[in-house]
């Protein structure tokens, strides 16, 4: 039985995929449930997996565009295993033959003809050059690299037919011997022309990506404000008891569930940035779905930890550890996007000390984080050395005013220094 494989929906708004690689060959084998190739939409980036096993065959190739449900392949479940050729067996050994002292005459090896001049492949200025003084370049000797024809060989060849008018025999040699020690000399390097650009296609998802940032820059009125964190409680507490939440829960305590149980309290004390315009209305939202962005060799991807509030740090951390497996094996899917009120971007990972990270339409509000650096600080009228993180928050100025913005950065602050009040709820 043949079964067609097809290109799956990934979600009512999207209508076509790149098929970007094969993982399997025209004729391969493949087992149930085994991934076979993987698609790229202009939102993700989905392995697909046989439906059964069988022989594939391959109808459509990598790098093609195609529709939803179209057919890009087909499994024959009942083709048989190819199996391995018998191994023949040893022949006998031959008589022994008497070694011929004989020596047979050796014969000529032929000789690739070479390739017309007319066919080389010149450097732009020799072409130029060429061009202009319409030169015959099969007159022409060349000393560059494999024989190749130079600027200074086409230069060399017009100064001697210039100079090829009837003349003393005495000239005539000067030229001669003139010419043969420029040919013997060795050749200076030649400098090739390359191309200082090249192309290719943006993927459908670099392509919303970049359609996504325009619509953020052009349709809201977007601002930026910052402030800095002293981490040193944050960093205490998690060195303190990161051992045991590692052994109770498997998953590691990291910054990042701070900084989203910080943003949740945030965001209660200031609705507005969890919310959203609709034309002439404000759309208040009473749950915080926060999108955590993730970095990926093929763009961003902000994966979706729905209602936070009502998470642990323990389950805040599993939801991140399965949101990066899924992005590294390309099983993320579409539902895992949608519906975020506010996002969290860390470029700190990277080794940004600070940006203005751009919204994500329709959000209000994005907090950005970035790397541990420890500088002088002043604490109660000393300087001290502390590990400080700058962050930043870029809201919609239509929505939510400078006040407000200040005063939620200013809540994060206050619950990343003194994270006791996170766990409290105070």
């Amino acid at each position: 039985m043949e079964i067609k494989i097809k290109i799956p929906s990934v979600g009512e708004s999207v209508q076509e995929a790149v098929l970007v690689q094969w993982y399997k060959k025209d004729g391969d084998r493949v087992q149930k449930d085994e991934p076979i190739f993987v698609i790229e939409t202009d939102k993700v980036t989905l392995e697909i997996v046989a439906e059964e096993g069988g022989i594939l065959k391959v109808v459509v190739p990598e790098g093609e565009t195609v529709a939803i449900g179209a057919v890009v392949g087909t499994i024959d479940t009942e083709a048989a295993p190819v199996e391995a050729p018998e191994p023949t067996p040893p022949e006998p050994p031959a008589e022994p033959v008497e070694p011929v002292t004989e020596t047979a005459p050796l014969e000529s090896v032929p000789v690739a003809a070479e390739a017309p001049r007319s066919l080389q492949i010149l450097p732009p200025s020799v072409r130029r050059l060429v061009a202009e003084k319409n030169v015959d370049v099969s007159q022409v000797t060349g000393t560059g690299p494999g024989n190749r024809i130079t600027k200074g060989d086409v230069l060399l060849y017009l100064e001697m037919t210039q100079t090829a008018a009837p003349a003393t025999p005495g000239v005539t040699s000067e030229i001669r011997e003139t010419v043969v020690s420029q040919t013997e000399a060795p050749p200076a390097p030649v400098v090739q022309e390359i191309e200082a650009v090249s192309r290719k296609p943006m993927s459908p998802m670099r392509q919303r990506i970049a359609a996504r940032l325009l619509e953020a820059k052009q349709n809201t009125a977007m601002l930026t404000t910052f402030n800095e964190i002293d981490m040193s409680r944050t960093m205490a507490i998690r060195s303190q008891f990161k051992g045991a939440f590692q052994e109770k829960y498997g998953v590691n305590l990291g910054f990042m569930s701070f900084f989203i149980k910080a943003s949740v309290e945030a965001l209660k004390a200031f609705p507005e940035i969890n919310a959203y315009i609709d034309e002439k209305e404000i759309v208040y939202h009473h749950h915080h779905h926060i999108g955590i962005a993730i970095g990926t060799g093929r763009g961003l991807v902000v994966p979706v930890i729905r209602n936070a509030e009502s998470l642990g740090f323990a389950e805040l951390e599993q939801a991140l550890v399965d949101y990066v497996d899924r992005v590294k094996t390309n099983r993320l899917e579409l539902g895992d996007l949608e519906g975020r009120t506010f996002t969290i971007t860390n470029g700190g990972v990277f080794g940004s000390l600070l940006s203005t990270p751009i919204l994500n339409m329709p959000q209000s509000g994005i907090l950005g984080m970035h790397k541990i650096e420890k500088r002088p600080v002043v604490v109660d009228d000393e300087i001290m050395i502390r590990p400080m993180m700058y962050v930043a928050l870029s809201y919609d100025h239509r929505i939510v005013d400078g006040r407000e913005a200040v005063t939620f950065l200013v809540r994060i602050k206050e619950c990343i220094e003194n994270p006791e009040r996170i766990m409290m709820e105070v």
